[in-house]
């Protein structure tokens, strides 16, 4: 199993639309950097554990848990002319884009905020506080998982 931080806005996918469907698998779709792409497909799996964080909003961080339940696939949206993930270049023949779908699995106590993760020794490592990474997926080591976890449950940095 592997772990993963996925951010998003939560005005479009957030913890809460998680937790409101919590028997229905939520496609995570519209990834459109090539790097994050290719994590998708080439090294998210069915099992893997994955932070939902939310950016782009006035409280930024890690908000839950899901847990990835299909591997990549044709992201749908691609080939949808009224979606704003549409891309005239793919075709069924040759997608461009993969999808996921995701679970939940809980919420955190609180929002674990992106400045307290920084502040942490154990994080140092983190894609998501190093300068300048901006994707969207990333992935997080078993360590800096559990360090995480130890952070929003005990406070623990």
């Amino acid at each position: 199993m592997n772990y993963w931080l996925f951010k998003t806005e939560p005005e479009e996918c957030s913890i809460d639309d998680f937790a409101a469907a919590p028997d229905s698998a939520i496609v995570w779709e519209g990834v459109r950097n090539y790097q994050a792409r290719n994590f998708l497909r080439d090294e998210v799996q069915a099992g893997d554990q994955v932070f939902i964080y939310h950016s782009s909003c006035k409280q930024i961080g890690i908000a839950g848990i899901a847990q990835v339940v299909n591997a990549a696939y044709p992201d749908p949206s691609q080939f949808k002319p009224d979606s704003p993930y549409f891309d005239a270049k793919a075709s069924a023949a040759a997608p461009r884009w993969v999808a996921v779908d995701l679970r939940f699995v809980s919420k955190l106590p609180q929002l674990l905020p992106l400045d307290k993760l920084k502040s942490s020794a154990k994080l140092k490592q983190l894609p998501l506080v190093q300068k300048g990474n901006r994707l969207s997926i990333m992935p997080v080591t078993a360590a800096q998982w559990q360090a995480t976890l130890d952070m929003a449950v005990n406070g623990a940095s």
